[in-house]
């Protein structure tokens, strides 16, 4: 839930800062000179540039949560069985052991989402956001009944 909220104050932070940034590129371009003109449609760039990103990714985390409650329901939600230093960290060693597993799950059944979607929670869990992310995204391809090539 914290992270829900963390997430919704954010992009509400960004949105009114999009809109901030845009209101000041329309007062450039209706200063009316070649200069401010220019300037203006440059800066009206980045707000349509940082709300595309901020939707496609609204999308992906939903379309993310949308799989994981799917596979709650069915009783396939990877446990969490990694044992943690006495700070809370994760040992190394058993997110590689679990990691391990994950992946050889997922090279015997390369074509079922539910086995990329807990691959891409042992790359979380092992700290390696791009390749969680990449993983994530084919599982939700795949759940979708779209084939992204390796």
């Amino acid at each position: 839930m914290r992270a829900k909220i963390t997430y919704l104050v954010t992009a509400a932070v960004l949105v009114f800062y999009f809109v901030l940034v845009g209101s000041r590129g329309v007062m450039l371009i209706q200063s009316g000179t070649l200069l401010t003109v220019t300037f203006g449609v440059a800066v009206l760039i980045l707000p349509v540039i940082g709300l595309w990103f901020l939707w496609k990714n609204t999308q992906f985390v939903r379309r993310a949560n949308q799989l994981a409650a799917e596979l709650e329901a069915e009783g396939g939600l990877p446990v969490d069985e990694l044992r943690r230093t006495p700070d809370g960290r994760i040992d190394r060693d058993s997110a590689d052991e679990v990691f391990a597993r994950r992946k050889a799950e997922t090279e015997a059944a390369p074509d079922d989402w539910r086995s990329w979607f807990r691959l891409a929670v042992a790359y979380h869990d092992a700290r390696d956001t791009p390749r969680a992310r990449k993983t994530m995204q084919r599982a939700i391809a795949l759940h979708d009944g779209r084939h992204i090539p390796v």
